[in-house]
């Protein structure tokens, strides 16, 4: 009995050690030559299958997959499309599979329209594929049509939450259709996955301002200003914060830093630069923004309002004291105002009653008199370089009664609508546009 126990003993160590040595052997490693011999003799009968029928589908599918595995997408395509076909009435072809792989060579091929074709064939034979939602979300996203997008991306992240990338198509799709509050939770998970996403932090940032978090954002854009792919673009939304928020010595600063960067595309190169000048302008730096203004018309003679300021502010230049009528502060505008006032009346004498200054512009009330007559006037001074229209000027008229003004001067650095100059026929005012303006400007000495 003893020695029966004791061969069942050592027969089942030795099932044991047979069961554990034949477990721990490792796969054979598949020889990557012979597997590349394997495929190419597998093409090779596929190919003279075709040779004889060219609608042979298991020869198709072989051949098709050789390419698409080799990203050959203009060789594989054609193979697709033609499966895609036969699939209608063929059930032995994985129909699905040849319409998305037909789309993704088309999509390789930058076919986009004819990607989104065969992307919504798969789609409404599986609608719950996720290569079939994603791939057909990237096709609508690089065709700009992103609200159609985003309900595929949507259902791609369902399938497969952990698929690389796909949250930053779905915030970006979001974005693009001006979703900015939505898209921020997508930009989120992009930056959980990674935290130094400069493209996923830019965006997510300007989504923030558009959603009216502008402050919040501008930390993150003063962080970006020294990225050389994201720089130049966070520079320039923080230079129009800046700006909006009146500081124009910030915004400067903003665009400064962004024109030193190495690289930037043409056109946002041409929008900081613009900025930038108006900025100058506005501090009455007008050469320096002259000097931006000339940069951008060698580049592009057609941008926007470039030749507009450039031939206003030239005449600027050339004539202080019209910079200072346009561009000066309040205290150095006032102090010209009058001494207009004095010019036209260089032989009377002047009385200032009562300045008022309002956005628009400033009114000046004057007693004048002469050995011969005396008056009361109103003078009002547009700083504005535009059209002034027949509103104003009835407001002004109603303002003369108002303080019972005898006679009054309407003068503009731009003209008056004709509507405006057929108001003041017969009633006691003058509009004395640019020309006039410029012509009395040349008598004043500051």
């Amino acid at each position: 009995m003893s020695i029966l126990i004791a061969f069942v003993v050592m027969a089942s160590l030795f099932a044991l050690m047979t069961l554990f040595m034949g477990g721990s052997k490792k796969p054979k490693k598949v020889n990557p030559q012979n597997a590349g011999k394997a495929r190419s003799a597998a093409l090779k009968e596929a190919q003279k299958k075709l040779a004889r029928d060219p609608n042979d589908a298991s020869a198709l599918e072989v051949v098709g997959d050789t390419y698409f595995s080799s990203n050959l997408w203009d060789k594989a395509f054609p193979i697709y499309d033609k499966l895609s076909k036969l699939g209608v009435k063929d059930g032995h072809v994985d129909i699905v599979k040849a319409f998305l792989r037909a789309g993704i060579c088309c999509m390789k091929l930058e076919k986009y329209p004819q990607a989104i074709q065969f992307f919504t064939s798969a789609y409404k034979l599986n609608s719950v594929d996720f290569e079939v939602c994603y791939n057909f979300g990237i096709a609508l996203f690089k065709s700009n049509i992103f609200d159609k997008a985003v309900p595929l991306f949507k259902k791609a992240v369902l399938i497969n939450p952990e698929a690389p990338g796909i949250n930053m198509y779905l915030a970006k799709s979001l974005y693009n259709a001006k979703k900015f509050k939505e898209s921020l939770a997508s930009f989120r998970k992009v930056l959980d996955e990674d935290p130094h996403n400069k493209e996923a932090l830019f965006f997510m940032s300007d989504a923030m301002a558009q959603e009216g978090h502008a402050e919040k954002a501008l930390k993150v854009f003063m962080h970006l200003r020294a990225d050389p792919v994201y720089g130049p673009r966070s520079c320039l939304q923080a230079g129009l914060y800046h700006k909006k928020i009146n500081n124009v010595d910030a915004a400067i600063q903003d665009f400064e830093i962004a024109l030193k960067h190495a690289e930037i595309e043409q056109n946002l190169k041409m929008d900081i630069q613009y900025n930038l000048a108006r900025c100058y302008l506005e501090k009455a730096q007008i050469q320096k923004g002259l000097m931006v203004l000339k940069s951008i018309r060698s580049t592009n003679d057609n941008y926007k309002d470039v030749n507009a300021l450039i031939g206003r502010y030239q005449e600027l230049s050339q004539n202080s004291n019209l910079n200072v009528y346009v561009s000066s502060g309040t205290g150095d505008f006032v102090n010209l105002c009058r001494k207009i006032i004095t010019t036209l009346y260089r032989n009377s004498q002047i009385r200032f009653q009562n300045i008022e200054t309002e956005v628009l512009y400033t009114d000046i009330l004057a007693e004048i008199s002469s050995a011969k007559w005396e008056d009361v006037a109103l003078f009002r001074f547009f700083r504005t370089t535009g059209t002034t229209g027949e509103v104003y000027v009835r407001e002004f008229h109603s303002h003369m009664q108002d303080v019972k003004a005898a006679r009054g001067f309407c003068f503009s650095a731009g003209t008056f609508t004709q509507e405006g100059h057929k108001y003041i026929e017969g009633r006691p005012i003058d509009l004395i546009e640019k020309t006039g303006l410029v012509k009395t400007l040349k008598q004043v000495t500051l």
